[in-house]
């Protein structure tokens, strides 16, 4: 087990020193990206505001509207940094790298089997408690075990399959294709994966933490410098991960099967 964590620290260290570097010669472009998505998603939620009591049609529409923006932008952050990395003596334009309409199509019909597979697997952990209400336990312990299982089946469900996008990008794989491939090479590296996430959430945590004390100076700063620093390199610490992993994958696709769980 020592071993494994002195590994997966390492296979962390790799990655996140190759999205610094890559972040650091693009840093504007990819900051840029984010940006737009962050004000595409903080207008959606003020229009929203706005649109509430005069016409709900049309706040659904712009919602969906401002949505599909969002989506783009993303995936074309995705396609800019796949760019980058694969021609690295290349200037790439940000145009160059918006989504295809095929593309726009197969992320959102793969973000409705995400929320699918998600409810599911809530689904089966509440059915398999159902029979536990037979043995005399008390309901409210029943409750919130079978809450507190199902969250943690979410949360690896989520880290397992989250990669589709990166698959319809990279490989323009179908939306199923792209959620079974996910599963394919996550298979022995959640924990990797885990302490991933855990260092580039860790000034969010932090952010976090410091709210509670109520340090709203400090907070302020800290929240600073995770959205123009911690952002842009996680979105590329997750690509090139994801490149690791596609790398270390030994499956096909007439096999794939065999490699999910």
């Amino acid at each position: 087990m020592i071993n494994f964590l002195k590994e997966s620290t390492f296979i962390v260290n790799v990655v996140i020193r190759k999205a610094w570097e890559v972040t650091k010669r693009n840093y504007f472009s990819i900051a840029t990206l984010c940006f737009l998505m962050f004000i595409t998603s903080n207008a959606s939620s003020l229009m929203a505001f706005f649109l509430k009591d005069v016409n709900k049609g049309l706040s659904i529409l712009m919602a969906f509207f401002f949505a599909l923006l969002y989506f783009t932008i993303n995936l074309s952050l995705l396609k800019y940094i796949f760019h980058l990395l694969d021609n690295e003596e290349i200037d790439v334009s940000i145009v160059s790298t918006l989504p295809t309409r095929q593309q726009i199509i197969r992320f959102i019909v793969g973000m409705l089997y995400f929320m699918l597979v998600i409810i599911g697997v809530y689904a089966v952990v509440i059915l398999v408690a159902f029979p536990f209400i037979y043995t005399g336990i008390k309901m409210n312990v029943i409750t919130n075990i079978a809450v507190s299982v199902g969250i943690v089946a979410i949360f690896i469900t989520w880290v397992r399959i989250s990669f589709f996008p990166f698959f319809i990008i990279d490989k323009n794989q179908p939306p199923f294709g792209s959620l079974k491939f996910s599963l394919a090479i996550t298979k022995g590296n959640f924990t990797k994966i885990l302490m991933l996430l855990l260092v580039l959430g860790g000034f969010h945590v932090l952010y976090l933490f410091l709210n509670y004390l109520q340090w709203p100076v400090i907070a302020f700063f800290v929240n600073i410098l995770s959205s123009f620093i911690i952002v842009p390199l996680s979105s590329v610490a997750l690509t090139i991960a994801y490149r690791m992993m596609t790398g270390a994958y030994k499956g096909d696709e007439n096999d794939i099967i065999h490699n999910i769980v």
